[in-house]
């Protein structure tokens, strides 16, 4: 190859910032991201992938309605926005401020989560259970940090949605959130390294014309304990179950066709008189009228009877059931239980 071929296959400089993102950096990750950005982006795995996640956030929302509605006295409207995957330190440098960020851990589970409150929902929750009057917006201070007050109302609200998070997990898999600490510094609630992987769901909340948003953090590797329940597809109000199908597969079972063998005798021979066998040699077998036959489908004995006849047929009546793994006879010989072998 020659010095112009050679150069003729570099990439031109236009080609290489499409492919790398420009020096300003307006290829950030987004919507607009190109070349070996959106190849990083997309090792995210997409809460798709959980299906029975969707369900766990859905059933929380039409709990928590009820739970709110009796914590504020007020008419309480909980909407599930959307559930999307990120990065946890891109999620941790986007958190609007001011803010609440509330740390819980799944005890069962041994990893945390993290709740953030924005400040709308903030004012809003602290003007409901102090009596604010209806018609009136919130007061909102800026600029000032969040008092005792606001925090011990924040941090109950906060305690009544980690239960119904335990209770909408509950068909799947029995957990205890519990509630560890507030912090209003992002860089104080790493849980999980930036670089990792987590589920975001963002709830919004409406009390008549007040309201803001909530939303909720699980890094994956705190799914990861229960990774293989969550990947069940819904079917029903039986989480992961199909009880019409379970009826149908019962009812098939039981009418299935299976072989049957009856052992009239076992003898154990040589290998010299097993390779002297010809068509036409006879094999004697020893069993006669009431004795012990062992019946045995696909290797396995399962009942044990006596032999006899029946309408000019060799029958045999069963006495009881076998116990599985007991001792089979030492021969390897069995005859059929219409015939001589």
């Amino acid at each position: 190859m020659s010095d112009s071929d050679e150069g003729e296959a570099l990439l031109a400089p236009a080609e290489m910032a499409a492919l790398l993102g420009d020096a300003e950096g307006t290829a950030a990750a987004g919507p607009t991201a190109s070349g070996v950005q959106k190849l990083v982006g997309s090792a995210l795995v997409t809460y798709e992938r959980l299906p029975m996640l969707e369900i766990v956030f859905d059933r929380m929302v039409r709990i928590l309605s009820t739970s709110l509605r009796n914590l504020t006295s007020d008419n309480v409207e909980v909407s599930l926005e959307e559930i999307l995957s990120l990065r946890f330190g891109d999620y941790l440098n986007a958190v609007p401020m001011p803010a609440m960020l509330s740390v819980f851990k799944a005890e069962e589970w041994d990893n945390a989560g993290l709740i953030v409150v924005d400040s709308a929902m903030i004012y809003s929750i602290v003007d409901v259970l102090l009596g604010g009057r209806r018609g009136t917006a919130p007061m909102r201070i800026e600029g000032r940090p969040f008092t005792t007050i606001e925090r011990a109302l924040v941090e109950r609200m906060v305690q009544v949605v980690l239960n119904d998070l335990s209770a909408a997990f509950d068909p799947i898999c029995p957990v205890n959130f519990r509630f560890e600490r507030t912090e209003v510094n992002p860089r104080f609630a790493a849980i999980s390294r930036l670089s990792n992987a987590a589920v975001l769901a963002r709830l919004r909340f409406d009390m008549e014309d007040r309201g803001g948003r909530m939303e909720l953090l699980l890094p994956y590797a705190t799914l990861e304990p229960v990774r293989e329940l969550l990947l069940q597809q819904f079917m029903g109000e039986k989480f992961g179950r199909d009880s019409i199908w379970e009826t149908h597969l019962a009812d098939a079972l039981r009418s299935t066709d299976i072989a049957l063998d009856a052992v009239l005798d076992e003898r154990a021979v040589s290998l010299a008189e097993l390779m002297a066998l010809r068509p036409g040699s006879r094999l004697l077998l020893e069993a006669g009228p009431g004795a012990t036959v062992r019946l045995r489908c696909g290797g396995a004995d399962l009942f044990a009877g006596q032999l006899g006849a029946r309408n000019g047929r060799i029958a045999v009546q069963i006495a009881h059931g076998v116990t599985p793994g007991l001792a089979q006879g030492d021969g390897a010989v069995d005859g059929a239980a219409d015939g001589e072998t």
